[in-house]
Order: structure tokens, then C-alpha cells, then sequence
């Protein structure tokens, strides 16, 4: 345990989540007071059985929210509603997820304004950069944001006003998550089992991902960040056909089928984002907080989340 010289007053929306739970318990570690909203007795529990306070409140009632946050020095939002794979293309699949990052963002930020917090953190994701190719991609790289995704966007704008009213905001671009908890990584083992791969776009095209765990130790970091935009990925990003090959090697094939690869064409722009190429740095955040990942890459991270997902899916 490494205890922070000026512990903090943090509050987390999201904090039951699979990032969000890692970064309490975090924080916790590092000696920081957390309160977690809650949105419902049973999750205020396992807030209250992990050390935290919560706050049974909604992020959508401001009044409330307000109330919960006065005392609070820094405010953490990493509250998302993201659909399972096989809904991500569907009618209003994302509609609770652009309200938690437009009102549920921008009550926060009033509830932070109004309690003097010093520092506010957003969580957002580095799908909106543009097809990069082999390029590096920074936080000055160009974007290219679909509809559904306009709402990461507008919570950078809440950002921003928070650090224009004289506070620290700090804009957390977040890769694709992976861990044993994560429905994504459940749908993928259990495809990969079957002999079929979820991945789409060009093989060669890179793909930048965050183990959960090193999420959270980002968002401990991010305590003492400068304002400003941070890519949080994995060091060494590496192209589908590694990803797939990686894959097929933990459930003991030889190689995958990709059979919704066609999905490209008839998905929309709900499924060109995931197949782009994004090979996403993180030297800022790396330099500016000594932040570094416990995984470099996939490489190192995938197994283990494997071997993981594995032993609870036999406990179960």
C-alpha cells in the first residue's frame, strides 16, 4: 500500500463498475476517503463492505447530487451504460450511455462547482480518433466521431467548463477495456471456443487496449495530472491478426474464423469505429503522472484475464 502524503475526499459515480470498482478500491489503497454513488441499497453495501461511503443518489437529479458531493474535493466520473456486443448496433442501444455523458456529466460538474472540488475526472475512449493506419496516434490526432459517440465529446466540453471556472479537469481517453468481468471479454472467449472470431476490420489495422486494473491506477494518477486530455492505452499496441492469433492459441485452435467481418458493411457507422486503426499513444499521461501500465500490451495482459475468466467461469 502506498499511502498519498495529501489524502483526498473523492467521489465516484460509476463506482461499481468494472473500472470504476478497481479505481475504489484503488484510491482506497492509497489512503484517499471515497464515496460512491449508488443506485440501489444493494450496491451501497458493497460499496459500505469495501470501506467506502456511498450516496444512494441519481445522477440525474441534481438537487441530490448536489447534496451528496458538498465535502467532496475531487469528483470522479466513470458511470457508463455500454451495450453487449451483439446490441451495440441496435435502435437506442446507446441512449442511456449519451445521457450519462451529457446531463449526468454536466450535473456533476455543477454538484463539483457548487462544493469547490479542486478536481474533476471524466472518463471517456479513444474510438473517436480517425483511422490512423501505422501512425502513432496523440491527443492532437484528428477525430472522427460518429453520432452515437458525439456524447464523449460533449462531456469534453463539461470538462473543459470545469477547468475554465478555475478547477483541474482531467479528459481520461480510455482504450478498449479488458478483464475477467468484462461481458466483452466473456463474448469473446465464448466465440473464440466456438471456432469464430468477434474482430472486424483490416488485419493489419491496430487496435489499442487497457487492462481494467490499469484503468483504475490511471485514474489514482490522474490525481495529480495537470488540466488536460490523456490517452490511457497499453504501451504496445498490436494489429487484429495478432489479436486473433493470441486468441486462438488460449482456447487451443490453431487459427479462428472471422464471421463478422462482413458486419462492416451493413452495420453502419456503429461498426466502422471498431474497425478502424487506432494505434493510440500514452506518452502524455505517461510523463505527466509516472503512470505506466502493469501490461505493456495484450501480449502480456490476455492470458492472465484468460486464465482468470476461466476459474470463475468453473466456480460458478
Amino acid at each position: 500500500m502506498n499511502l498519498s502524503p495529501n489524502p483526498h475526499r473523492v467521489f465516484v459515480a460509476g463506482a461499481t463498475g468494472v473500472v470504476g470498482s478497481r479505481a475504489v478500491h484503488a484510491l482506497l489503497d492509497a489512503g484517499h476517503r471515497i464515496t460512491g454513488l449508488a443506485r440501489s441499497p444493494e450496491k451501497a453495501a458493497l460499496l459500505r463492505s469495501w470501506g467506502a461511503d456511498a450516496a444512494e443518489v441519481s445522477l440525474f437529479d441534481p438537487a441530490a447530487l448536489a447534496a451528496a458531493v458538498d465535502g467532496h474535493d475531487v469528483v470522479a466520473n466513470l458511470a457508463t451504460h455500454i451495450p453487449r456486443t451483439s446490441k451495440a448496433a441496435m435502435p437506442g442501444a446507446w441512449k442511456e450511455n449519451d445521457r450519462i455523458r451529457t446531463e449526468g456529466a454536466a450535473n456533476l460538474v455543477d454538484a463539483a462547482l457548487a462544493a469547490g472540488a479542486d478536481r474533476y475526472i471524466q472518463e471517456s475512449i479513444t474510438f473517436v480518433y480517425a483511422d490512423g493506419g501505422d501512425a502513432w496516434l496523440d491527443e492532437d490526432a484528428p477525430l472522427h466521431v460518429p453520432p452515437y459517440l458525439r456524447s464523449a465529446q460533449a462531456s469534453l466540453d463539461t470538462t473543459n467548463r470545469f477547468t475554465a471556472a478555475g478547477g483541474t479537469g482531467v479528459f481520461l481517453r480510455f482504450g478498449m477495456f479488458y478483464a475477467p468481468d468484462s461481458h466483452h471479454v466473456i463474448d469473446a472467449i465464448a466465440w473464440a471456443r466456438r471456432g469464430m472470431s468477434m474482430e472486424i476490420g483490416e488485419l493489419s489495422a491496430y487496435k489499442s487496449m487497457i487492462h481494467a486494473d490499469d484503468a483504475a491506477a490511471a485514474v489514482v494518477a490522474a490525481l495529480g495530472a495537470p488540466a488536460g486530455t490523456y490517452n490511457v492505452v497499453e504501451n504496445e499496441p498490436i494489429t487484429r491478426r495478432e489479436h486473433i492469433q493470441l486468441t486462438a492459441e488460449l482456447v487451443g485452435r490453431t487459427k479462428l474464423r472471422r464471421t463478422m467481418h462482413r458486419m462492416r458493411r451493413v452495420g453502419g457507422a456503429k461498426v466502422e469505429v471498431l474497425a478502424r486503426s487506432q494505434r493510440v499513444s500514452n506518452r502524455r499521461v505517461r510523463e505527466a503522472t509516472g503512470w505506466a501500465p502493469r501490461y505493456p500490451s495484450i501480449r502480456e495482459g490476455f492470458p492472465v484475464v484468460f486464465a482468470e475468466a476461466e476459474r470463475a467461469a468453473v466456480a460458478s
